[in-house]
């Protein structure tokens, strides 16, 4: 049996560290295993906390694991799962809240970042649409569609749709390219034509389409694509 955290000198203990002198002085496995609460046979839990992150490649890639990808750790049961799976979607939720209600315009690097969190670490393509009011403030941002590793099925019609019901003005679409590809596919050239053209068939102006990396993000506007595809 690995020897319990119960029995290092407190002033070792990542929960008493944390509460004592504040989470900088934890460590990654240490904030990890106050998470998890308690460790398996054989391992406290810094030291499944540890392998985890080994696992994974550090806190980024173990925030982001799938379910089934947990299920694998030897020992790591369903309440563990939950428990890292809840943490991960409070983060994202707290991040959505950061963003929605607020001008995108003045607040575009705060959006970013949101994507950036939800989507770069994706091991398939999804399809999200942030909504905008007249005044660009955040009305809503949705998830429209989740694809395979190499395409998500995106309906122009819906996206419009929910434009009207939502009242919005204008639109920014996004998507996610797992492989790293920086440049659009002519598959994404079409559908944001697509897209274009069915929200400008109801008074809705699509201001971007953006394409999250695992390690950044292209806006095709910025790389000049939009004045090639308006609808």
């Amino acid at each position: 049996m690995g020897n319990s955290i119960k029995s290092w000198p407190k002033f070792e203990r990542p929960r008493e560290l944390l509460l004592e002198k504040g989470p900088n002085y934890v460590s990654d496995a240490g904030l990890i295993a106050i998470l998890l609460r308690t460790g398996i046979k054989g391992k406290d839990a810094v030291s499944l906390a540890r392998e985890l992150l080994n696992s994974f490649g550090g806190l980024r890639g173990l925030l982001s694991a799938r379910k089934k990808e947990l299920e694998k750790i030897k020992g790591l049961g369903s309440a563990k799962i939950a428990q890292l799976m809840a943490v991960i979607e409070i983060s994202q939720r707290r991040s959505k809240e950061e963003v929605v209600g607020k001008n995108y315009l003045e607040n575009e690097e705060d959006v970013i970042d949101y994507l950036f969190l939800t989507m770069a670490d994706l091991r398939e393509e999804f399809f999200k649409v942030i909504y905008l009011n007249k005044a660009n403030a955040v009305l809503s941002i949705d998830l429209l569609a989740q694809g395979t590793v190499d395409q998500a099925i995106v309906y122009p019609r819906e996206v419009a749709k929910r434009g009207l019901e939502l009242g919005a003005s204008a639109i920014i679409f996004i998507h996610n390219h797992p492989a790293g590809e920086m440049n659009p596919s002519q598959d994404d050239l079409k559908i944001t034509k697509k897209i274009i053209s069915a929200c400008l068939s109801v008074g809705i102006v699509a201001l971007d389409h953006i394409i999250i990396l695992p390690n950044g993000h292209v806006s095709l506007r910025k790389q000049g694509f939009f004045k090639d595809i308006k609808g």
